[in-house]
């Protein structure tokens, strides 16, 4: 609303901030209880995502109380996502602005690859996950395969390395944490579960592409570990389409509806085939 009055001084407390009391209505929620397993799982990530911030959560009606604070923010985010799947390298970490006038659009990111096979790769946009991901989430995408393509084909590397790996290849077993924040968010749908600033996704995928390939040649060691992790994704997702094809042959050579001379040769003796 409006202000009636000026900001006047009326003492001194010790207390600062604002205390907000709300209820859920009751004509619109069927339900007016809150979970603590979701409101706890919430805080935790603002707690990641905003380093240093700490927030006391109390339940006074069962006497649960946590508090949350993460000094490392979403480096910590993606070490404790990591926890006993065995991160293979130190966590890569960056951030940075946009240019011009997108100035004041800030994103940064953190990744490790584990020894798992599935892709964990959480996206937030103003603090608000973004499930269905969006155009930060592509042009991280697009960044982290150009910049493991561009340095195995710059970097002096064994011959079997010199592979061209697709965007599959380099994020199995990739755990990641982008964080965008946009003065003015736009998201797709009601729930906002997916960002759709066009313009993010070239300001992410300038800046994640720039850093990894300075990480890269700064770190040789641990770009040589995804870049092994991501060529043997590709080779057995080479492997697992060659068997599928073949086995595709097969059925299809063993169909009854086909002419005999199609099927494959059933003697040894050249004379019967």
């Amino acid at each position: 609303g409006v202000p009636g009055t000026g900001v006047d001084e009326i003492g001194n407390s010790r207390r600062r901030g604002t205390t907000i009391r709300f209820r859920p209505d009751e004509e619109i929620f069927e339900t007016n209880q809150f979970v603590f397993e979701t409101l706890k799982k919430r805080f935790e990530e603002l707690a990641y995502l905003n380093s240093g911030l700490e927030i006391t959560f109390s339940d006074e009606r069962s006497g649960e109380s946590s508090v949350f604070k993460a000094e490392g923010g979403i480096k910590q985010f993606v070490k404790d996502m990591n926890t006993g799947e065995g991160g293979m390298h130190s966590i890569i970490y960056g951030k940075g602005t946009g240019t011009g006038a997108h100035k004041n659009i800030f994103v940064e990111y953190a990744l490790q690859y584990n020894a798992s096979y599935k892709e964990n790769l959480l996206t937030f946009c103003n603090n608000i996950r973004t499930k269905e991901g969006g155009t930060h989430l592509q042009g991280f995408k697009t960044a982290l395969t150009r910049a493991i393509n561009a340095y195995i084909q710059a970097a002096d590397l064994p011959r079997k390395y010199k592979v061209k790996l697709s965007g599959d290849d380099v994020r199995e077993g990739l755990t990641g944490v982008i964080s965008a924040k946009i003065p003015q968010p736009q998201f797709e749908g009601q729930t906002k579960t997916k960002l759709g600033n066009s313009e993010v996704a070239g300001i992410v995928s300038t800046l994640v592409y720039e850093q990894l390939m300075t990480y890269f040649e700064e770190n040789p060691k641990d770009a040589r570990t995804v870049i092994e992790k991501a060529v043997d994704a590709a080779r057995a997702r080479d492997a697992a389409r060659k068997a599928k094809d073949l086995v595709r042959r097969k059925g299809a050579l063993g169909d009854n509806s086909l002419p005999g001379k199609l099927a494959d040769c059933q003697s040894k003796k050249p004379e019967e085939s």
